[in-house]
């Protein structure tokens, strides 16, 4: 597969900034005021420890710009570093809604505007607003849009920045997202876009993102690189949840598989939190699905016994960056997590004239 002008830079190279969404309707916000407090708690929370190593540009639904400045300013915080600007919106998963951002060969930054489709179509799913949140982000950043006619979202990929990417094949192959769409067409479209010359499939994503509100598959909550070579694993040590089985197929492909620069992979395992089951069953809450940041990691956390150490696997994968846990345990309730509701922008040098 030939790279096409555009790359995607890996999370961990700098950032000259991140984007995120505010809940302000629908299933994220819940059927209570309590529920929908707690929805706005978590994503404010997110938002100020992001702020603390970089800055935030929250998009909020024009109904609900003046709450999110309420919200991300609460107990005692500034506004410092988060910038609010307002557009419609029908949901608040930055990631998947947002463009991919790229740099060309001459220094320029680019952000892909994928089809969103609310996931494949799903039921529950509202995308009027969310469908055009791609061309508002790239419009309101000031870089070069490109068009892409593959449903795709955010969270279904992962790069390594140097040709590699991570990507799942009930979500690219879904037929909800891309009938009649085959591997090959995938990786040529992801070679034009993010300059992928090497595509790494794996044959699915956790067990509790195909139930309702899931993804049907994100590699996000999965599998991600923390340096050329290195893959991040979930791994559920407990034989009696289902993902048990999940890790060790993706763990047995991933160590036999090779980047694009044909080297072999170091995975590195992730221990999954201790809990098992919640009152829907079993939990996909994953410490893959963080985001990498300027000098540092914003992780998810979950009160869980488990959180210090695997908290202390990313810490000495990102050697040098400073790991600060955020509970999202709200944001798995919806169907996410902290990298879900966050897209990084990078920093670029000035192109070529």
């Amino acid at each position: 597969m030939t790279a096409g002008a555009w790359r995607m830079p890996p999370e961990w190279a700098p950032h000259d900034r991140t984007w995120m969404a505010w809940p302000s309707a629908g299933y994220t916000l819940g059927d209570t005021e309590d529920e929908a407090d707690v929805a706005r708690g978590t994503w404010a929370a997110v938002a100020r420890a992001v702020a603390g190593f970089e800055p935030v540009v929250l998009v909020a639904d024009p109904s609900a710009s003046a709450t999110a400045r309420h919200w991300v300013g609460r107990g005692g915080a500034t506004v410092h570093g988060i910038e609010v600007v307002e557009a419609p919106l029908d949901d608040a998963w930055m990631r998947d809604i947002g463009p991919t951002f790229v740099v060309g060969a001459d220094g320029r930054l680019g952000a892909v505007d994928w089809v969103f489709n609310g996931w494949g179509a799903q039921a529950w799913a509202s995308w009027e607003h969310d469908a055009r949140i791609g061309t508002f982000v790239a419009d309101r950043a000031g870089v070069t849009r490109i068009g892409s006619d593959l449903v795709n979202e955010g969270g279904g990929i992962h790069v390594d920045g140097l040709g590699t990417v991570l990507l799942t094949e009930t979500v690219q192959l879904d037929p909800g997202r891309n009938p009649g769409l085959t591997r090959a067409d995938v990786e040529a479209e992801l070679a034009r876009t993010i300059g992928a010359t090497t595509c790494l499939w794996l044959p699915r994503g956790l067990t509790r993102d195909y139930d309702e509100f899931g993804t049907r598959g994100h590699v996000d909550i999965v599998a991600t690189f923390a340096s050329p070579g290195v893959v991040l694993l979930h791994w559920q040590q407990d034989p009696a949840h289902p993902d048990h089985e999940v890790s060790r197929e993706l763990e047995a492909l991933l160590a036999s598989s090779r980047d694009a620069r044909g080297e072999p992979l170091e995975v590195v395992r992730v221990p999954a939190p201790k809990t098992l089951e919640d009152d829907e069953g079993w939990v996909d809450w994953s410490y893959i699905n963080h985001l990498v940041v300027n000098d540092g990691v914003v992780a998810c956390t979950y009160e869980d016994p488990q959180d210090a150490d695997s908290l202390a696997v990313l810490e000495a994968a990102y050697d040098g960056r400073r790991v600060v846990g955020v509970d999202a345990r709200p944001l798995f309730d919806r169907g996410g997590g902290i990298h879900c509701i966050t897209q990084q922008q990078p920093r670029v040098t000035d192109p070529a004239p």
